[in-house]
């Protein structure tokens, strides 16, 4: 019976899963474990990484996987991993875990300080470099680790990333890929590879970095206990994947220069790709090697649009999770049914939530609904919940504007996936502001396609990465823009703006709390 289905392992924030997919792009099964990244009570914000607990519920997905579908471990023709960015993972001399941190975590503020005290153009010069502020990357951690786990730091002999430390349980070989490692800071963008000068710098050790083996390649086999552990046959092909953003990217279709992509969930990332690593001078965005080689991706990331969803959803919408019980509707599109009659503008209503990404100081205004007046017709609870949406959609195009201002480009339409792609009236919106074509997906939640692409290509079912994603990518709906609610969204565009600006100065004077800060800021 010949090998032909692909496998992915996906290592998020909040769980992991193993999906099985045919060549074609059809998924045949999933199976997920949600999984808990506990706090150090000895350190305020720190998200410990269980290693030993959470391979075991990689394990269960994996065997769980092949149960439900019924396919046999030697049917499975390559498997390939993609996980969370920016969580690592510290290894000792005989390659066994010894610290890790999920992305999430947040106990690094003093050590940000620091830096900054020991050599304030540091970060910039960092950046310029690597494409990363101290806002996301592993430089705090580490000096976080080595001033107060002094043992730890000494034991450490190498740096790994989720999605490469599945692979090293798997096979025993540990090897990281450019574009989860370039998150770190310490990757050099045109090398594609570490650059060990940047921990010289920030008085951090420089050997414990371990080979760069580009998306795509083969790494190695199953190993026998690798194979004992999951079910899978030793001697599976495992093919070097990615982060989850590049890799989405990819289960997108969007693999060469110039395409674009938006990411909507918890967290909203507008992804652009570039033909060069070159970095803003303005240090305002982030920059990341893609997981096709020779391709970068400029990113703009926005905190906390879904949670900010979920918590409107929560506080004020009970009388549709009630409906929701009752009929099994998702409570969000009973929303959105009611919604989509308050017209674009919201009758000049606004709020501030997310904002538009600044990396070098990057920080968000409190939390405001503004410019409403005491009309229950007019402003209703859906007015409020439509202005989160519009929110979140003037954003990105505040994001697409600061990358062309970066590039000097900017692309002809957008795909948009991730869970708030299931929502046709963000969809609709999302066009409606940007005014252009937003193209969504069959597989919205696309890194897992993603990562079984790239282990097809390893193998060879696929000649390349765009044959993969022609072969497997398929298309649900087209957006096009109202060109009338386009006006509108214009003009709102430059009062949001200002109005935002407002707010973020409360927050720099003190008189308000930001509803999301970087460390040290």
């Amino acid at each position: 019976m010949p090998a032909q289905y692909l496998m992915a392992i996906d290592a998020g924030t909040g769980s992991v899963r193993a999906v099985l997919f045919h060549p074609d792009g059809t998924q045949l099964g999933c199976v997920q474990r949600e999984w808990e990244h506990r706090e150090d009570p000895r350190y305020p914000g720190s998200m410990d990484f269980d290693w030993t607990h959470n391979w075991e519920l990689a394990c269960i997905c994996i065997r769980g996987v092949l149960k439900e579908t019924g396919i046999l471990p030697e049917q499975v023709a390559a498997l390939s991993t993609t996980c969370m960015r920016e969580g690592i993972v510290l290894y000792d001399k005989e390659g066994n875990e010894i610290w890790a941190c999920a992305n999430v975590d947040a106990r690094s503020d003093d050590e940000v300080g620091k830096l900054i005290r020991m050599n304030p153009e540091l970060e910039k010069e960092i950046y310029l470099k690597s494409g990363q502020t101290y806002a996301l990357g592993a430089l705090p951690r580490l000096l976080w680790v080595k001033d107060k786990m002094p043992e730890i730091y000494e034991k450490t002999a190498s740096l790994g990333m989720f999605n490469d430390w599945l692979i090293k349980k798997l096979t025993g070989v540990e090897a990281i890929e450019p574009s989860n490692g370039s998150t770190t800071g310490i990757f050099d963008l045109q090398s594609r590879s570490w650059d060990a000068s940047i921990t010289r710098k920030c008085g951090l050790r420089d050997d414990i970095f371990p080979p760069v083996v580009e998306c795509g390649s083969i790494i190695a086999p199953v190993s026998e206990k690798g194979a004992a552990d999951t079910g899978l046959k030793a001697g599976t092909p495992v093919v070097a994947g990615g982060g989850d953003c590049q890799l989405g990217s990819i289960g997108v279709g969007a693999v060469n220069p110039g395409q674009a992509a938006v990411f909507g969930g918890s967290f909203w990332q507008y992804e652009f790709n570039t033909g060069s690593g070159t970095a803003d001078p303005g240090c305002r965005v982030r920059v990341n090697c893609h997981a096709v080689p020779g391709v970068w991706q400029y990113e703009a990331l926005a905190f906390k649009p879904g949670l900010v969803m979920r918590w409107f959803r929560d506080a004020f919408c009970q009388p549709e999770k009630e409906l929701s019980r009752q009929t099994g509707e998702d409570p969000y599109d009973l929303m959105n049914r009611e919604a989509e009659k308050i017209p674009a503008g919201c009758y000049g209503m606004m709020c501030t939530f997310s904002d538009v990404m600044n990396f070098i100081n990057w920080k968000h205004a409190a939390p405001t609904f503004t410019n409403f007046e005491l009309d229950p017709v007019k402003f209703s609870r859906y007015t409020f919940y439509r202005a989160i949406l519009e929110n979140t959609a003037l954003l990105v195009k505040g994001h697409m504007e600061l990358v062309k201002e970066a590039t000097g480009n900017m692309p002809s339409e957008i795909i948009f996936a991730g869970g708030a792609a299931k929502s046709p009236l963000w969809s609709q919106i999302l066009s409606d502001v940007l005014g252009m074509p937003v193209r969504v997906p069959v597989v919205k939640e696309a890194a897992a396609l993603g990562a079984a692409i790239i282990a097809g290509t390893g193998v060879g079912i696929y000649k390349g990465i765009e044959e993969g994603v022609r072969q497997t990518v398929r298309w649900d709906r087209v957006f096009e823009p109202n060109m009338e609610n386009h006006k509108v969204y214009e003009q709102l565009y430059q009062v949001w703006r200002k109005v935002y600006g407002a707010q973020l100065a409360l927050v720099n004077e003190g008189v308000t709390r930001p509803m999301w800060t970087a460390p040290g800021l």
